[in-house]
């Protein structure tokens, strides 16, 4: 029986984040390997565990798999979630590398220089409202289904739920024009279409489990 899968990265959400959300949707348990000095990293390099010389890290499968798409990817084909066939996986990349677009703006922002964050927040806020959040709430609209793609759960919905958490903690008011994707921040009262992940408690290290995500889609 193949292990937990075993996760290296910082005590931080960073670029690991979007990976301990997707495993968690799987209901899959892993253990957190942190980085906690540069002694840890520097051994993760030296023993030819990190190809590029950089984290995040995921063993899984008997391999060390470096580069954050490609360990997103791969648990998404292994567990159902990036879709039935070669045009709904292309769908999803499509909305995937969309939230992407966002999700780093705003996980760049706090290393921003002080003379330049007020204009960043604003330019965030605008692409917020303007550009990423109209055109998913669109694709939700045109199809009236519950995901994105197939109607069926895939790694883009997981992403985007992901995002709206940022958006909400950074300007809550951001999400009042968007119906259907506020709905997916809701609680889990909510039972009407859509789907929510809360109970997760993204913004701390260690929230995100299996248990949570389960309780969670118990409503649909």
């Amino acid at each position: 029986m193949a292990g937990k899968p075993k996760l290296h990265y910082f005590d931080a959400r960073g670029r690991m984040e979007a990976i301990r959300w997707l495993l968690a949707a799987a209901g899959v348990e892993f253990e957190e390997k942190l980085i906690e000095s540069s002694e840890d990293l520097d051994k993760l390099r030296h023993d030819g565990s990190l190809v590029f010389q950089q984290v995040p890290m995921v063993e899984i499968d008997g391999m060390k798999l470096v580069q954050t798409r490609a360990i997103l990817n791969y648990i998404a084909t292994k567990y159902n979630l990036y879709g039935r066939d070669m045009k709904e996986r292309a769908l999803i990349d499509m909305y995937t590398e969309g939230v992407a677009d966002l999700s780093e703006m705003i996980m760049l922002l706090p290393l921003c220089p002080p003379d330049q964050k007020n204009a960043k927040l604003t330019l965030i806020r605008e692409r917020t409202t303007n550009r990423y959040l109209p055109a998913f709430e669109k694709v939700l609209k045109s199809h009236g289904q519950d995901y994105l793609v197939g109607n069926k759960l895939s790694k883009a919905d997981i992403h985007l739920v992901e995002l709206l958490y940022y958006v909400e903690e950074l300007d809550p008011s951001l999400l009042a024009n968007f119906p259907l994707l506020k709905c997916r921040t809701s609680g889990p009262e909510y039972h009407g279409s859509g789907f929510s992940l809360t109970g997760l408690c993204p913004f701390q290290r260690g929230g995100v489990s299996p248990s949570t995500v389960t309780r969670a889609y118990k409503h649909m």
